[in-house]
C-alpha cells in the first residue's frame, strides 16, 4: 500500500524552520510523501525575514499542473500566498483537479502584528480561496482581521469561528497559541457539508493544551496545518485529524524546546526521538 501524497504550496524557507521545508519534514515525519510548490523565495533565519522574491502566477501554475498531472495528490496543503495573482491561480487548479482535502494555513500577519498582505489579496482569498477548503487555520490575529474585532478569550474564539465557517463555507481552526495564561486553546468549528466531517454534526470543539515554555516556535503554523492534511489523506475524520496533528505539534515542541539551532525563535524538532 502506497503512502499517501500531500501537496504544500508555500513559500521557502531557506533556514529550514518554516514554510515548505517545515511542510516537507512534518509530512515525512507522519510517514506520507511531501511534493512542494514554491510561491515565493525567501531569505530568513531565526532572527526574522530579510528579504522576499515573489515567484511568478505562471510558474506557481506550472508547478501545480506537473504535480498534480503525474502525482495526483491526496491532500493540499497550503501556505504563504501574498499575490492576488497566485489566489487565482491556486483557485483555478483546485476546481480543476478538485482535491479531496484543502488545508489552509492563511500567513497573513506577522508575529509584530504587521498585516504582511494588500487588501485586494485578502479579498482574493475570501471570495476565491476560502470556499474550495477544507480546513482554514488562522490564529489569533487572522482570525480578528478576518471577523473584523479583536479575539481574547474562547468565548470569541468559538464566535469567530462560527461565524467565518458559514460565512466561507469551509470548517474553521482558530489557533489560541498567544492566549494568557497556562493553557492553550485551539477552537475547530465545522458544520454540514464539510470534507473529513462528512459524519459530524455542526459544532465546536476546544482542544486544550499545557503551554510549553519554549524559545523554538518557528513553523509551528506550517507544520500543524501539514500535519492536519496528512491525518486527513491518511483517512482519520476532521476532529481527529486536528487532534492528532496537535499531539504531534507538543512533542515536536517539547522536543526541541532545549535545542540551539539559529540565535532567535528557533525551530521545532519535527522527528519523534526515542526515549
Amino acid at each position: 500500500m502506497l503512502p499517501p501524497t500531500i501537496l504544500s504550496i508555500a513559500g521557502s524557507d531557506c533556514s529550514g524552520g518554516a514554510g515548505i521545508q517545515a511542510d516537507i519534514k512534518a509530512i515525512s515525519a507522519l510517514g506520507s510523501y511531501a511534493a512542494s510548490v514554491i510561491t515565493a523565495v525567501t531569505a530568513q533565519n531565526t532572527l526574522g525575514v530579510q528579504s522576499v522574491y515573489p515567484i511568478p502566477a505562471d510558474m506557481v501554475r506550472a508547478q501545480i499542473i506537473s504535480v498534480m498531472d503525474d502525482l495526483q495528490p491526496d491532500a493540499v496543503k497550503i501556505g504563504m500566498v501574498h499575490d492576488a495573482g497566485i489566489v487565482t491561480v491556486i483557485a483555478g487548479c483546485l476546481k480543476k483537479y478538485c482535491p479531496k482535502f484543502v488545508v489552509y494555513d492563511p500567513v497573513m500577519v506577522s508575529t509584530s502584528g504587521r498585516c504582511l498582505m494588500t487588501e485586494e489579496t485578502i479579498r482574493a482569498i475570501k471570495v476565491e480561496l476560502f470556499p474550495l477548503c477544507t480546513l482554514v487555520t488562522p490564529n489569533l490575529s487572522e482570525a480578528s482581521l478576518l471577523w473584523g474585532q479583536v479575539i481574547t478569550d474562547t468565548v470569541e474564539m468559538q464566535q469567530a469561528a462560527r461565524e467565518l465557517s458559514g460565512r466561507y463555507n469551509t470548517a474553521v481552526l482558530i489557533k489560541g497559541g498567544h492566549l494568557e495564561g497556562n493553557n492553550m486553546c485551539d477552537v475547530l468549528y465545522y458544520q454540514q457539508p464539510s470534507a473529513g466531517a462528512d459524519d459530524l454534526p455542526s459544532g465546536c470543539i476546544l482542544y486544550s493544551t499545557p503551554k510549553i515554555e519554549s524559545r523554538n516556535l518557528h513553523g509551528t503554523g506550517c507544520t500543524l496545518s501539514s500535519a492536519i492534511a496528512t491525518f486527513l489523506a491518511g483517512g482519520s475524520k476532521l476532529d481527529e485529524a486536528v487532534r492528532k496533528a496537535k499531539e504531534y505539534i507538543s512533542t515536536a515542541i517539547n522536543q526541541g524546546k532545549d535545542m540551539n539551532i539559529g540565535h532567535g525563535n528557533g525551530p521545532l524538532w519535527h522527528f519523534p526521538l526515542s526515549e
